[in-house]
Parts: structure tokens; C-alpha cells; sequence
């Protein structure tokens, strides 16, 4: 009998290395990953939404601790005026949210309050949750995760989200789009897609899907890999010595293979192709991420969660010059994302959902900055949301702060629970352990 010789990836990956030779020294988990990429390299489509029709969350991190106080500007406090003298905004500065509102986006925000005005931005004041941890490595850990702050778990939100209602789909079910996946994707049965894109070559405001450029450059498959705070608040690197398959977690063998990297890569590539970009979107490496993003949407990719970061937020020194700057990158890329969608008539399809691990002090510094804080605003944008501001402006009264810091109200583990419930379509409890408060974010 003559073999039919390997034509293509997915068939190796169907019949070969991946599938058989290995599955009898891999545990349960990573057989069970094998079980999916063969229905992959199968073309099956076990996914049961389809880039069309599917609901979308898109998570943009902002790196570092954004200020929320001189995000959503409460201009008319006088305890918000005392305490920065030097960096308070005032009434004729800022962006108000309504006449009658008592606070205001900051002025470099102008592209958000086109959104806000449009009914499609929701700004969620005072979240944060209990026990507020200023370290930025544990504060991150506490929102990937949404544990209490006394606890810790090895999978994210986003990673349990994959687990309870993504068994079968493909590992592009998540999106991350940046150098590193992050920690809310791990989960035990691993999915994600990590795709390194910063722009490259362009045809108009379009980038060539035919060129050699930078979203081809490196991709990989990986559940989250992240630093983890030591018992000092240092950070501990991963364990990047040799693993054998039988102490090897799923993180490891993904990392340390890339099983259908060029297969995926090219998928991601064609649905890239498939769709142009309506608006012109900034040059900056954000604004050029979304718009891979957009492209990727409007291509019909059959992903779920898509996940960006944009850093720089710890503004401890000098942050009059940096914060508008990196306020305007965000505004600006989120609101010609948001018109991108809006004219592919994907919009109503898809949910935006900003965070940072914490907001900042109340009261300036000497070195014309802000240290760290506590509770802080959000944005959720999209079609399918309910516009205005939810949440009490928190008091920033002497007697109401914690330790000098912003009170939460919101717990962000609701905000979690609203998305996973009301845009998502599935139950938050077995995800976030218990159930939380839903917010009147959608209607």
C-alpha cells in the first residue's frame, strides 16, 4: 500500500507528531487540547458562532494605573481642587457629560465624548473591589482572575469564560494582540492566540494583507504567561529551565510548541484581507491594533475576546505632560474603532471594556504626579450598550476615602458579571465563583 504523502499542516497535525505519537505520555488536559486542534486541522467548524453572527468583547488594559480622577474630571468638588493644585481641571477645561453634570471627560477625550454623545459609551464611575492592593503586579492579578484580594487562582475570568462555554472551539476563540497573553486568559484546558502586530506596510490607511510586514512577523499559541508578585512584592520570573511532558503544564507545552501557528497566522491574515477600514485610523501603535481588530471583525474571524494594552499610565512623575498624551492615543484609536464598526454594521455586535489595575491618590505629589491608588471609572462602549455615566461620583471627603485613597462602589466583578450575562449570553456564577450585582449597562 503506497502512503499518501503530508500536503498540508493541518494534516500533520491530524496524523501526526501532535495527535498520535504524543497523546500517550500526555496528561488529560493536553489530550483534551489535542482532541480540539484535530477537529481544527479537520476544518470542522465546532465553534457554534460564526464571525458573523457571534457576540465580541474586546478588552483594552491601560497599563499602570490610569489617574481616573483626571480621566472623568469631578471639576465642580472643591476637596478635588485642594488636593491638586497643580493638576486639577477645571470647568472651562474639561468635557462635560450632560449640563447638569458635576463631571467631565478630560479635555484630551474629545473622540470619547463623540461616542458618549452618540449613545454608544457608558462610563462606570468608582469601581474597584475591597481591600484595595496597590502593587501593580497583585492589583493586575486580582482583576485577571476577579478573586477577593485575600485569594489567588491559577485561571483567569477570561480563561473560565473559555472553559465553561468554549469547550470544541478553536484556540483564535481569544485574541490577544500585544508581545505577552495575559493572565485572565489561563485556563485549563489553554486557548488564545497571542499575535505580535505593529503595523507595517499600508495601501491608503489600509494595511496590505499581501506584504511582508509586521502581523506576519510572530505569533504563537499560549494560555497566559505573567509575572507573579513575591513574598517581598518582587516579581518572579517563569521557570524557563526544561520540562518533561509529565510535570510540564499546559502553559509550558503551548509556549514551548507553536502547534498551528502557521496555519492560524494564515487565517488571520485572510480575514485581515476580507475587509477594509472605513476611517482613518491614528498611526499610533494602538490606533493601528484596532484597526487590525476592526479588519479582523469585519473579516468574519470566528473570535470571541480580542485583548490589547496600552501602557505607560504610572504617572508618578511629570504626569501634566504624559496623561493627555496617553489619554488622546486612547480616546482617539477606541472612537475610529468604534466608527469602523459602526460602518461595517458590526457595532451592536460587539462590547469594549476598559480597565486599569488601580486609579491613583487624590492628592498630587511633589514631583508634579500621582502615586497609587484605588477605585477608579471604566468605559464600556458599543452598540448594544446603554450610553451615561452609572455609578455615584465617589466623595472625596476626608472622612469617606480609604487611607487617602478613592472608595469603590462598583465591585468590577459585576461590571464582569453584566458582560458575561447581558453581551455574552452566558452564567457568571460558575465563572466568577459566586454571583454579583448585574449593572443597567444594557437594555
Amino acid at each position: 500500500m503506497i502512503e499518501t504523502p503530508m500536503k498540508t499542516r493541518r494534516e500533520f497535525l491530524r496524523t501526526g507528531m501532535l495527535g498520535g505519537s504524543l497523546c500517550w505520555t500526555l496528561p488529560a488536559f493536553l489530550q483534551n487540547t489535542m482532541f480540539s486542534l484535530h477537529a481544527a486541522a479537520d476544518g470542522q467548524n465546532i465553534q457554534g458562532v460564526t464571525g458573523r453572527d457571534g457576540k465580541i468583547l474586546v478588552v483594552l488594559q491601560l497599563a499602570g494605573g490610569n489617574d481616573g480622577l483626571n480621566t472623568v474630571v469631578p471639576f465642580g468638588n472643591d476637596d478635588y481642587r485642594r488636593a491638586r493644585p497643580t493638576l486639577s481641571l477645571g470647568e472651562k477645561q474639561v468635557l462635560r457629560l450632560g449640563e447638569k453634570a458635576k463631571v467631565g471627560l478630560h479635555p484630551a477625550l474629545t473622540g470619547l465624548l463623540k461616542s458618549y454623545e452618540d449613545g454608544d459609551l457608558a462610563v462606570i464611575q468608582g469601581v474597584g473591589y475591597p481591600n484595595p492592593n496597590r502593587s501593580h503586579f497583585r492589583s493586575t492579578e486580582i482583576w485577571a482572575t476577579a478573586t477577593d484580594a485575600e485569594k489567588s487562582s491559577s485561571t483567569g475570568w477570561i480563561g473560565r469564560y473559555f472553559d465553561n462555554a468554549c469547550s470544541g472551539c478553536d484556540a483564535a476563540v481569544g485574541i490577544t494582540i500585544g508581545s505577552q497573553n495575559p493572565q485572565a486568559f489561563a485556563a485549563k484546558t489553554p486557548k488564545g492566540i497571542l499575535y505580535e502586530a505593529a503595523g507595517g506596510a499600508k495601501r491608503g490607511n489600509r494595511q496590505d494583507p499581501s506584504a511582508d510586514t509586521a502581523e506576519d512577523s510572530a505569533m504563537s499559541m499560549s494560555a497566559a504567561d505573567h509575572e507573579e508578585e513575591g513574598p517581598a512584592g518582587g516579581s518572579i520570573g517563569e521557570n524557563s529551565g526544561p520540562a518533561s511532558l509529565s510535570n510540564m503544564t499546559a502553559l509550558d507545552f503551548l509556549e514551548r510548541t507553536e502547534m498551528d501557528a502557521q496555519v492560524t497566522q494564515k487565517e488571520i491574515r485572510a480575514a485581515s484581507g476580507r475587509a477594509q477600514n472605513s476611517v482613518r485610523y491614528p498611526g499610533s501603535r494602538l490606533g493601528q491594533q484596532f484597526s487590525l481588530i476592526a479588519r479582523l471583525i469585519g473579516g468574519g474571524l470566528p473570535t470571541r475576546i480580542y485583548y490589547l494594552s496600552q501602557g505607560g499610565y504610572d504617572t508618578h512623575t511629570q504626569q501634566a505632560n504624559a496623561h493627555p498624551r496617553l489619554l488622546q492615543e486612547m480616546g482617539d484609536a477606541v472612537a475610529a474603532f468604534l466608527a469602523d464598526l459602526k460602518a461595517q454594521g458590526n457595532l451592536g455586535r460587539v462590547t469594549l471594556m476598559t480597565f486599569s489595575e488601580f486609579g491613583r491618590r487624590l492628592r498630587e505629589n511633589a514631583s508634579g504626579g500621582t502615586d497609587h491608588g484605588a477605585a477608579a471609572p471604566l468605559f464600556l462602549a458599543g452598540g448594544g450598550v446603554r450610553a451615561g455615566l452609572l455609578g455615584s461620583t465617589p466623595s472625596l471627603a476626608a472622612k469617606d476615602l480609604d487611607d487617602g485613597d478613592v472608595k469603590f462602589n462598583v465591585d468590577f466583578r459585576s461590571v464582569y458579571a453584566t458582560v458575561l450575562e447581558k453581551h455574552l449570553g452566558v452564567k457568571s456564577e460558575p465563572i466568577l465563583g459566586r454571583t454579583f450585582p448585574l449593572l443597567p449597562t444594557y437594555g
